[in-house]
């Protein structure tokens, strides 16, 4: 027979919920302990191997329902030392997408590892070989390896934190200069690409050495621009009164900057919808 502790009334329910979830063989009894809150008795009409499978998957499961999230506050508050609750909510959100998100970005991030196998592989290494399980015992120390982990996770998160600082004060600082200049143009369509096209409002397209003399023109250095930057530092030195972006992609990260930047200055239309597409053959 195996038993398992569960001090937390909602973990040891989260536990069963996701048990039978597992494997809907599985008998058990449940009856209360004094000392040690909910205690569960396990009858092994099942493979034992399936068993403890089930139940360390189930482990984990209530782990990263119930303990995750306090974990990654309590590394974030003692171990980094933040105390703005903005901050520790913005580093929170990105710890949790680093730890299981499934985008390209957040699998690069943690090198296409997967945290949960780690949660699962202690958790059974615990439950393996023993007759009593105490859940509160494994959580608290068990789980070193994971933790350590887990610190590195919180560290990339706050180094993706300061990076997105650094980007949206180089945000208004673009936003702040635009502000105080006259426009050059009333308006300015782009059109996506590897490169972004500009184009004047008669449809004309912009030669790369209209837009070179109208960059030097600017001093877009003391923005952190570079004279070899083809995508944003046109618009900012011209500062249109509107943009036109066309394309298919209103998620590219050089469109969403643009928009980010101008902000209601700025539509996106489909690229069907572009309106001088006798000048797309034009050479620069």
């Amino acid at each position: 027979m195996l038993e398992v502790f569960f001090a937390s009334d909602k973990e040891v329910i989260s536990f069963c919920e996701h048990l039978f979830r597992y494997n809907k063989q599985i008998e058990l009894h449940w009856k209360t302990d004094e000392e040690w809150g909910n205690h569960l008795q396990f009858d092994y009409k099942l493979p034992n191997n399936e068993t403890t499978e089930a139940i360390a998957k189930s482990m984990v499961d209530v782990f990263s329902t119930h303990r995750l999230t306090k974990m990654m506050t309590d590394v974030i508050e003692g171990y980094y030392y933040y105390s703005n609750r903005d901050e520790m909510e913005r580093i929170l959100d990105l710890t949790h997408w680093i730890f299981s998100g499934e985008d390209d970005d957040s699998l690069t991030v943690r090198d296409n590892k997967d945290p949960y196998k780690l949660l699962h592989s202690l958790f059974l290494a615990n439950i393996k070989n023993t007759n009593v399980i105490h859940y509160d015992s494994i959580v608290k120390f068990s789980l070193k390896a994971f933790k350590d982990q887990l610190i590195h996770y919180v560290g990339l998160a706050i180094d993706e934190f300061k990076r997105e600082e650094d980007h949206q004060t180089f945000i208004n600082m673009l936003r702040e200069y635009i502000a105080k200049k006259k426009p050059s143009y009333s308006s300015v369509h782009v059109l996506q690409g590897s490169n972004f096209s500009f184009f004047k409002p008669n449809g004309k397209r912009f030669s790369k050495m209209e837009l070179r003399m109208i960059m030097q023109k600017e001093p877009l250095y003391i923005v952190g621009l570079d004279a070899d930057e083809w995508n944003l530092a046109p618009l900012v030195a011209m500062a249109p009164e509107s943009i036109k972006i066309y394309g298919d992609h209103p998620s590219e990260p050089k469109t969403l900057t643009i928009i980010n930047v101008f902000q209601e200055k700025v539509d996106f239309e489909p690229y069907n919808k572009f309106p001088f597409p006798y000048y797309l053959k034009n050479n620069e």
